[in-house]
């Protein structure tokens, strides 16, 4: 609880003191309300799922926090990557040189290391990919060589579409939430784990027609961590990945389907899963219905880690009668498969092509 305390004191979250007796007041301190306020408004700050608790997600990213950039040495360990807010730094700043440092998303993977080797060769330093004091200094003293807008991102969403139409040899990872042991949330025998896999079965069933290498993350009785369903899809090379879910809450006027990307809330964001979110969502709530609670960025994990576009799509609230009532019928669930389907194809496809929300039928697209 001592380094909760301290990591919301430097941020400013919570009132402390210098010197030895706030030493003790951090040895001694409690998770009391304004703790979990501070905590709260961190998350929010942050893109993290706000519920005032500190699980592994949270304190990760109350250590990340703590890090401006020349704070360490920077290096790419394929082991144990680096993550915090001094990486977050150093890849925007690349960025703003016009270097390609991959997303930016706080972890120091292999293309940060060759956007900053890539730096450090056209500044004249040693081009070791580590991140020293020369660097620091160099970064420093340069002023910003590429402004209006994310190039590098630009580029991505670009090369979705100049990589033509089609579906065909399209590698896409389908990850139905919870499973196994856990059944996520659950409105009497209804599940949203067997919800999800339906869905993700009709979803899978579609796309594969339509020419993709369709994966699922789980079977029907398993339960893979965040940190195994990010792996799976980095080690398919998949070129998107859409994880499903439900929701419910106490209130009785929640209802309807959101969706979220990668995204800090401050600028930095994944552009091609910003629009794929957006897609989504809207193809689901124009073949459905249902309320649109629009699209989100956040930082979460399955988000973050993820080396491909990825949104998470919460379609609905089983707490709600009309939305579990909606859940619960089969005609519905195709509607949202072939939603998912039509997002996908119109991420691939050129502006002037793009058809009206909830418009699009693949078939017909084809034969056009």
């Amino acid at each position: 609880m001592a380094d909760v305390h301290a990591g919301l004191r430097s941020l400013g979250l919570l009132p402390g003191d210098d010197g030895p007796e706030a030493d003790g007041a951090l040895e001694t301190a409690e998770f009391d309300a304004a703790t979990e306020l501070a905590v709260r408004h961190f998350q929010q700050v942050r893109g993290l799922s706000v519920d005032g608790r500190v699980g592994d997600e949270t304190y990760r990213a109350l250590n990340e926090a703590r890090w401006s950039l020349a704070d360490r040495l920077l290096h790419h360990d394929p082991e144990r990557p680096t993550r915090g807010d001094d990486v977050i730094t150093l890849q925007e700043r690349l960025h703003e040189l016009g270097y390609d440092a991959g997303p930016v998303d706080g972890v120091f993977g292999p293309e940060t290391e060759v956007g900053l080797r890539a730096f450090q060769r056209d500044y004249g330093l040693t081009s070791d990919g580590t991140c020293g004091p020369a660097t620091f200094r160099a970064l420093r003293q340069l002023g910003r060589k590429v402004t209006g807008g994310r190039p590098q991102l630009l580029r991505q969403s670009a090369s979705f579409v100049d990589s033509g139409p089609h579906l065909i040899g399209r590698r896409i990872v389908v990850d139905p939430g919870h499973g196994g042991t856990d059944p996520g949330n659950t409105a009497g025998e209804t599940t949203e784990a067997d919800l999800v896999f339906d869905l993700a079965s009709r979803i899978e069933g579609r796309l594969a027609a339509a020419g993709a290498t369709v994966y699922l993350t789980r079977g029907r009785d398993q339960n893979p961590t965040a940190a195994e369903r990010t792996r799976f899809a980095n080690d398919a090379r998949a070129d998107l990945f859409v994880s499903l879910h439900l929701d419910a809450h106490a209130s009785e006027h929640a209802r309807g389907v959101a969706s979220y990307y990668y995204g800090t809330g401050s600028g930095a964001s994944s552009t091609v899963g910003e629009q794929f979110a957006n897609l989504a969502r809207r193809e689901v709530v124009a073949r459905t219905g249902m309320l649109d609670l629009g699209s989100h960025p956040k930082t979460w994990d399955l988000l973050r880690m993820t080396r491909m576009p990825t949104v998470r799509l919460d379609c609905g609230y089983l707490s709600h009668p009309v939305d579990r009532l909606l859940l619960l019928d089969a005609r519905v669930r195709s509607a949202m498969a072939q939603a998912v389907l039509a997002a996908v194809q119109r991420l691939f496809l050129p502006a002037d092509a793009d058809p009206p929300t909830g418009t699009f039928d693949l078939p017909a697209g084809l034969k056009a």
